[in-house]
């Protein structure tokens, strides 16, 4: 499905009613409670929507916010920045570059070597586990 810009009609049908949320309508999942949160397998996070790989494992890290938080994406181009007052707040939101899907924000209180936190709602995102070996 990756590099595929599924229609609305479709992401209504597949979605669950908070990814479709979320993702379509710049929704935020409750802190602490997505399926992401505290998952410590290794693997690859995919866009929910599209399937595009977003962010590896070896850059999540526990920010203590509550949310999936990674210190890089997988390349700068999939993920596309934007600014966001929503909320009265200033803050940076960030979409998957293939789909426009809405997956969070990022902030620049994160770890190094990028100085990153891409805090991002776990029902944007798709786990798929690195294959046994």
């Amino acid at each position: 499905m990756s590099g595929n810009k599924p229609t609305d009609e479709e992401l209504r049908a597949r979605l669950t009613p908070e990814q479709y949320y979320v993702t379509r309508q710049s929704g935020t999942e409750r802190a602490f409670t997505g399926a992401h949160y505290q998952n410590e397998k290794t693997g690859m996070y995919l866009c929910v929507c599209c399937g595009e790989s977003l962010f590896s494992s070896a850059a999540k890290y526990d920010s203590g916010s509550g949310w999936p938080s990674f210190w890089q994406p997988v390349a700068g181009s999939k993920i596309e920045a934007r600014h966001d007052d929503s909320h009265g707040m200033g803050r940076t939101e960030v979409r998957c570059a293939n789909c426009g899907a809405h997956l969070g924000h990022v902030f620049d209180d994160g770890p190094q070597p990028s100085g990153q936190r891409y805090c991002v709602n776990s029902a944007a995102l798709d786990f798929k586990p690195e294959p046994s070996k």
